[in-house]
């Protein structure tokens, strides 16, 4: 509970952003949705998040930022005070004529208490290029990823296309990834039929009314329901559902 009230506030103090020297262009976010999905896999169980962030970029592309989250799935998985994720990334973007690219490194936290466990932390890095209204992105794993021990090489690749109306405030937006695991670990997984590599997809659209959006998405992947991504409740995290979002970002 300490942790989820540290979240609150830290989302609170993202509006009370100190004035930055002019090279500097800091920016927040905070959004509610009914259901956290990431990478077409809900962390929340079908409930709702509370999610926001606090970014800051530099005019020669460098950026920093943090990002967090409420969660479930690892409570769910019976990790004891880990309703929490805290992502912290930095990396620099630009461009090469028409076409935009973004390097990076991201981490992200899961506090709890593990025991035995695999912790849930995973760094990756990623790139991204960006032509007209299509972006491909590949993260690629350091380590352990999500829990999943000796998982380095693990990547993930996405190709996102989003396209904005004009004069509307309507973004429509669709979106096809592959997670793909490798390691000792995962291939023991796959032998015992419990294979952690999975596609998913999904269609989106939102509208911005004048700072605050409104989203809807729909979302599936192909994960096997009572496989990995089933939960211990039951639940099959990876199942087809909508997603509803209200986002302020300043």
């Amino acid at each position: 509970m300490l942790k989820n009230k540290l979240l609150v506030a830290a989302l609170a103090s993202a509006f009370a952003m100190p004035a930055m020297a002019a090279d500097f262009t800091p920016s927040s976010n905070v959004s509610l949705v009914n259901d956290y999905l990431y990478r077409g896999m809900s962390q929340t169980g079908g409930n709702a998040a509370i999610q926001g962030g606090f970014d800051l970029a530099h005019a020669s592309g460098a950026y920093l930022g943090v990002w967090g989250s409420s969660i479930s799935w690892l409570g769910d998985a019976g990790i004891p005070n880990s309703g929490t994720e805290i992502d912290t990334y930095g990396g620099y973007k630009g461009a090469a004529g028409d076409v935009a690219y973004d390097v990076g490194f991201l981490r992200y936290n899961y506090p709890g208490t593990y025991g035995t466990a695999t912790k849930a932390d995973t760094n990756e890095v990623y790139g991204a290029v960006t032509y007209s209204i299509v972006t491909a992105k590949l993260s690629y794993a350091l380590g352990d990823l999500f829990g999943v021990s000796e998982a380095k090489g693990s990547t993930y690749l996405e190709v996102n296309a989003s396209y904005a109306l004009p004069d509307t405030g309507v973004t429509f937006g669709a979106h096809y990834g592959k997670q793909t695991y490798k390691g000792t670990t995962a291939d023991g997984l796959k032998a015992g039929g419990l294979d952690p590599t999975y596609s998913d997809y999904k269609l989106s659209a939102s509208k911005d009314f004048s700072g605050y959006v409104v989203g809807v998405a729909y979302s599936n992947t192909n994960a096997k329901s009572g496989g990995f991504y089933t939960n211990l409740q039951g639940k099959d995290l990876g199942k087809g559902r909508v997603v509803l979002s209200l986002t302020r970002a300043m």
